[in-house]
């Protein structure tokens, strides 16, 4: 098992030549006023690695409502203060392990017996997402990890079941790894592919402008 100096370091390689999103493209919600209250103060920070654990903290429900690229560009920051046992309220470990199980809570109302469910198999505001599933949802949002990311998180996981002090928090963190992560670490598009289809789209732009300048 590797140390945690190992993972940080694993975490910094992964991540660290990932670019800034842009300002415009931090927050995923214009839902009310909290995702830009939390994730919104995560603009103009153009380097993850010198954020303040405090300032993690303070603004853990940002986890929540960062775009997706917001959310791939900041994670790290929280992965590396959690390896250091630097947080005292933001849970990294929750938004990669989420969703990849089910809880069933029973439930009294009066003289009826409940069975709620809570999990992957939970559908999302139908009246919104139709069929799609917390499982549907969290792949999604998941998916924006490269196969080096993915393999780096897979390390993190790994180290969190060891430091684990409950069946239950070894189980999600198992469920994630055989549901998720273990395949995205092998078969996710690679960071090369990525920095590849970015040039070749450039490339494809500037000739196009050319074409209309002619």
């Amino acid at each position: 098992m590797p140390s945690r100096d190992d993972v940080v370091a694993a975490v910094r390689g992964a991540f660290g030549v990932n670019e800034y999103p842009g300002d415009a493209h931090v927050v995923g919600s214009s839902e009310g006023c909290e995702p830009e209250q939390e994730a919104g103060s995560f603009r103009g920070r153009h380097d993850w690695q010198i954020i303040p654990a405090e300032f993690l903290d303070e603004h853990y429900v940002a986890l929540s409502f960062f775009s997706e690229a917001g959310f791939r560009f900041f994670l790290p920051a929280y992965l590396v203060a959690d390896l250091h046992e630097q947080l005292r309220t933001a849970d990294a470990l929750f938004h990669l392990t989420a969703g990849f199980s089910d809880i069933e809570i029973p439930m009294r109302v009066g003289e009826r017996r409940f069975l709620r469910t809570s999990g992957k198999s939970t559908l999302i505001n139908p009246g919104r997402y139709g069929a799609m599933t917390q499982l549907d949802y969290t792949k999604m949002r998941l998916s924006v990890f490269t196969r080096e990311e993915a393999a780096t998180i897979v390390e993190y996981l790994r180290w969190k079941r060891e430091k684990a002090d409950s069946a239950t928090a070894q189980a999600a963190i198992d469920a994630a790894l055989d549901g998720y992560w273990l395949e995205r670490a092998t078969t996710a598009p690679s960071a090369q592919r990525l920095r590849q289809h970015l040039q070749e789209e450039a490339e494809f732009a500037r000739a196009i402008q050319r074409k209309n300048e002619l």
